[in-house]
């Protein structure tokens, strides 16, 4: 799930002619593959008048998002319906009812009964709230009200189909269908799911309100301030140079610019589009380029501070500041962008490739100029960190920080341009009125779908607990594992990664914090580290085989085959699925009844030369090539690393450093078996 917008596709530093080859896809090219695996991408067209009416529209319902989060204390039954009243109509004025849609300021004559009876619905609600709050359950008897509920319910069903997709629409049906079967009729459900806040306005919605439509809008300020493009050069600059560049340029770009995005096939596509193929022309094969993108784009959503959407419901669920939430994941994001880069090293050592000349790389001078666009980045990060101030304020005042760098950075343009004797360019300007109108309409179209899915994720919640689906399969889950917490691990992963195959992750993450979290709780798993394990393994579904969204169009772009890809990815972020598993077991690993500096620092050490043994077994070289033996021997030493014990860092370590010394000299003695 999207959680800022697309960043954008033109290449951000000037790269070697021979690198832009053309076969592997144009601009066109790439708006097909967002188009056929986002569908955030399927949009409506809309050009001259309607669109800057539409525009203007979207830039307010931002403006009022920002100010209703930060300053209005709205009665909570007015404050979501409003939120999700607009939300439905900019949906639908958004989003087409089928995919291909190319006619130019059309809408056709159901839709705009959709745009009357849907967000109406919703409208009503708000300005009847204190008599929906009067009538309480009496509520049933009242035929008007059942029937606006119903409508709003289909409505929000609807939307969710054209922008979010069907699988998390089939959960949601599959529940209602066993919630009918438990006895409810329509009246009762209709008033448990549209008027009271254990459906639609329950948990994920309340939070979308409260900050995640806030830090929505951030993102797009961000990404108007250049920081993205900031992240490309300086990722090109550190490491662009060495074995396997581009590689590594795609994996720290992603770590980076994951601080401030949330979606996995947006993000595979706007830098994949671009390091893809330099990965090709260096001389990886398609299936790898492929899934480095795709597996370094989905970390996005584990990376500390933003972390997507669903950590803020994180917090939401466990109770923990959010500053403590993002904290507990440095180390496991850590592992796992680690994971993926010695995994990219190894590749290019065994291939043999090189990395982009020195020459045609940016010069760190000119990135050490432009380090003031971290600003609100460092802003948001002090603020959070503090817990001084409230998440929306601190998204809020973020927001004004990055106005400001916008503004230093036109400056900035105009001064090299005039002494230069050029024109500044779109890319290079700053911020623009065009583009501070643009931020805020893009952050207001980015809310739409993480808005949709909170509120099917909140039916979905609904069912469950109107039914006690959760006791339910608490008690057979723990009847199944014999109360052994790896056996309920290993079905609890199962349950996401299936869960995950279309679902978008922040639903995904609310159906399972309600569902199996409490069960790994039940067993003995701490709760955080519950939260944290159906969080991972939620993500994972993007690049797990085989729907595996964020690979697949990684493989459009390197035009390899989409199964090949996904498997690749998975073999690179084989962290993901170990380091759940991991601190499940033992929570120090999320810093949690951690005794000393001492320890924190033992853990994060041995923690990623453990890592390190598991990319080792799973990439099968090292100096040399490597037999199977030796791979399972690296693979239990990294294992016995990861685990944050003493005993078991002591023998991992040992048994680790004695393969890497075997491996270095039989590479010496046996020149010609290294390659």
């Amino acid at each position: 799930m999207s959680l800022f917008k697309k960043k954008e596709r033109e290449a951000p530093v000037p790269m070697p002619e021979e690198l832009h080859d053309t076969s592997y896809g144009t601009a066109e090219d790439v708006e097909e593959v967002m188009k056929k695996y986002d569908r955030e991408s399927n949009v409506r067209i809309w050009e001259g008048v309607p669109k800057a009416i539409i525009s203007v529209i979207m830039a307010l319902f931002a403006v009022y998002c920002i100010v209703d989060a930060v300053f209005l204390n709205t009665l909570p039954e007015r404050r979501y319906t409003i939120f999700l009243g607009m939300i439905l109509l900019l949906g639908f004025l958004t989003f087409p009812v089928r995919k291909g849609y190319t006619r130019v300021n059309y809408i056709p004559w159901y839709d705009i009964i959709l745009l009357i009876v849907g967000p109406g619905a919703f409208f009503f609600y708000a300005v009847n709230a204190m008599d929906v709050i009067r009538l309480s359950a009496r509520i049933m008897n009242e035929p008007l009200y059942m029937v606006v509920g119903l409508i709003g319910i289909l409505a929000l069903a609807e939307l969710c189909r054209r922008c979010v997709g069907l699988p998390i629409l089939c959960v949601a049906a599959v529940l209602l269908i066993y919630t009918f079967s438990t006895g409810l009729n329509v009246v009762q459900v209709i008033r448990t799911l549209f008027y009271t806040t254990n459906g639609i306005f329950s948990a994920p919605i309340q939070v979308c309100v409260k900050f995640i439509a806030v830090f929505i809008i951030f993102g797009a300020f961000l990404e108007r301030s250049g920081v993205a493009d900031f992240f490309i050069k300086f990722a090109n600059c550190a490491v662009g140079r060495f074995s396997g560049g581009p590689a590594k340029v795609a994996v720290i770009a992603s770590a980076l610019e994951g601080m401030a995005s949330g979606s996995s096939v947006a993000n595979t596509v706007g830098s994949g589009s671009i390091t893809i193929p330099m990965m090709k022309r260096m001389g990886y094969k398609g299936e790898f380029a492929g899934a480095v993108e795709a597996a370094a784009s989905t970390g996005g959503q584990i990376m500390p501070p933003i972390m997507g959407a669903a950590a803020f419901l994180m917090a939401e669920f466990t109770g923990e500041p959010y500053g403590t939430i993002a904290v507990r994941a440095i180390l496991p994001a850590v592992l796992y962008f680690t994971g993926i880069y010695i995994a990219v090293h190894l590749e290019a050592r065994k291939l043999g490739l090189k990395g982009i000349p020195r020459e045609e790389l940016p010069k760190a001078r000119s990135l050490v100029k432009q380090i003031y666009l971290l600003a609100p980045l460092v802003v948001l990060i002090y603020l959070v960190g503090s817990n001084t101030r409230t998440m929306a304020y601190s998204a809020a005042l973020s927001i004004v920080v990055a106005i400001i760098v916008g503004i230093i950075s036109r400056i900035f343009s105009y001064g090299t341009a005039r002494k230069e004797s050029r024109r500044v360019t779109e890319e290079d300007d700053g911020l623009t009125l065009r583009k501070f109108v643009g931020a805020l309409e893009g952050g207001a179209r980015g809310s739409i779908t993480v808005a949709v899915a909170c509120g099917m994720a909140g039916i979905i919640s609904g069912c469950i607990t109107v039914t006690g689906l959760a006791s339910k399969l608490l008690g057979a889950i723990v009847a199944l594992s014999g109360g052994q917490v790896f056996v309920a691990l290993i079905l609890t992963m199962l349950c996401c990664i299936v869960l995950g195959m279309g679902v978008p992750t922040t639903a995904n993450y609310c159906i399972m914090a309600s569902t199996c979290a409490p069960i790994l709780v039940a067993v003995g798993v701490d709760t955080i580290a519950a939260h944290f394990f159906v969080f991972y393994f939620g993500i994972v579904a993007d690049i797990t085989p085989p729907v595996a969204l964020a690979a697949y169009a990684g493989a459009a772009i390197a035009k390899s085959n989409p199964m090949k890809t996904g498997f690749n990815a998975t073999k690179l972020a084989i962290a993901a699925f170990v380091v759940p598993y991991v601190f499940a077991m033992s929570p120090q690993m999320l810093f949690i009844n951690v005794g000393s500096v001492f320890q924190v620092i033992q853990i994060c050490i041995t923690a990623v030369l453990g890592i390190f043994g598991v990319a080792v077994a799973m990439n099968g070289f090292l100096f040399r090539r490597i037999t199977p033996v030796v791979r399972i021997l690296f693979l239990a030493g990294g294992l016995c690393m990861l685990v944050p014990e003493s005993i078991s860092d002591v023998v991992g370590i040992v048994l680790v450093a004695l393969l890497c010394i075997y491996q270095f000299l039989s590479a010496k003695r046996r020149p010609e078996a290294a390659v």
